[in-house]
């Protein structure tokens, strides 16, 4: 049986559902339920990772270093997990506090043509002993072979593996095949996979990534994340399981995992609305969708019209300040026509 880690972003990726508005008591439960099921790996934080609250991106309810502390007060087997970006995270500010506050393990994360910038965040997390991944983030957007070329920079800074980040839900299985095949292929440290479920594919996704060889997969309670969010957790551990995989959960507690998350964490449960299918066609972050919306309706603008759009200007994270400025040009244009 070939083994399968699981990283499990529910309290970072499902931040973006909620506005980044994670409560103490909601950390403490699931971590709970998450260690309970024997998740390896558990990712706490803003939605953008670690030092993002800010108002252009959204405040978090906690500080990053509360959320850190409640998480480890109540995982004892699964490790904790950290995303950064350098930008938002600084390694005397962010990271450094955050490895003395007890994380285990931390995702360095980049634009998929952007890996030169992980390298002082990757090399100082080896430093210090702990787990260090490297992510390149909105991975349609370029080829396989400039992906190649990433990732082995990262694997060079010593990233201990390299995840492959639908950032926004728009690939399709062929595409992960193509993709995964050639890191799994050439790169000597493991490979995963981070989808996202824009266009209803993040399961059949996540088993195209191990069917071309990777390792690492991400899920999600109930899929909750940005848009239309991720990978629900409990349904890739079932199908895992029945494709013969082992992940080391316990199925039966990874359900009552989600059905914790359902009732603690989520307002609504995940679903892909209209607008979160324009996103992956688009091939725009999901987690612009409410951006979007608010911008459209201040403007009197089709949301879709600003998706596509900002798909033509391969817009990325971290530019949703963009958003308003297509929402002008293209008002301005519909006066002129």
């Amino acid at each position: 049986m070939k083994n399968i880690l699981i990283t499990d972003p529910t309290l970072r990726d499902g931040s973006h559902a909620v506005g980044h508005q994670i409560s103490a008591a909601q950390i403490a439960a699931y971590c709970k339920a998450a260690d309970a099921a024997g998740i390896p790996i558990v990712e706490v934080g803003h939605g953008n990772g670690m030092g993002a609250s800010s108002l252009q991106v959204g405040l978090s309810l906690l500080e990053d270093g509360e959320m850190l502390k409640i998480a480890r007060e109540n995982l004892t087997t699964s490790k904790l997990e950290i995303f950064v970006l350098p930008g938002f995270a600084t390694i005397n500010k962010d990271l450094k506090p955050a490895l003395e506050a007890g994380v285990d393990a931390v995702r360095v994360a980049a634009h998929c043509t952007e890996a030169d910038i992980t390298e002082r965040h990757i090399s100082f997390v080896r430093e210090k002993g702990k787990l260090a991944y490297g992510c390149l983030m909105m991975t349609h957007m370029v080829s396989k072979e400039t992906l190649l070329e990433e990732a082995r920079k990262m694997e060079s800074y010593g990233a201990q593996g390299v995840i492959l980040m639908d950032s926004a839900g728009a690939y399709l299985p062929q595409d992960v095949k193509e993709k995964v095949g050639i890191l799994a292929e050439h790169l000597n440290v493991p490979v995963g996979f981070h989808a996202h479920n824009n266009l209803s594919m993040a399961v059949a996704n996540s088993v195209a990534a191990v069917e071309a060889g990777a390792s690492i997969l991400d899920g999600t309670a109930k899929g909750f994340g940005a848009g239309a969010g991720n990978t629900p957790i409990e349904i890739l551990v079932a199908v895992l399981e029945k494709m013969g995989y082992s992940t080391g959960i316990d199925l039966y507690k990874v359900l009552d995992a989600s059905d914790v998350a359902e009732k603690e964490l989520m307002k609504v449960l995940p679903s892909i609305k209209p607008i979160s299918v324009i996103s992956g066609l688009a091939g725009v972050f999901a987690g612009f969708s409410k951006h979007v919306e608010r911008v459209a309706t201040e403007y009197k603008l089709d949301p879709r019209d600003i998706f596509f759009e900002l798909g033509k200007r391969k817009v990325v994270a971290g530019q949703e300040d963009l958003i308003v400025e297509v929402a002008i040009q293209l008002s301005q244009k519909r006066k002129t026509q």
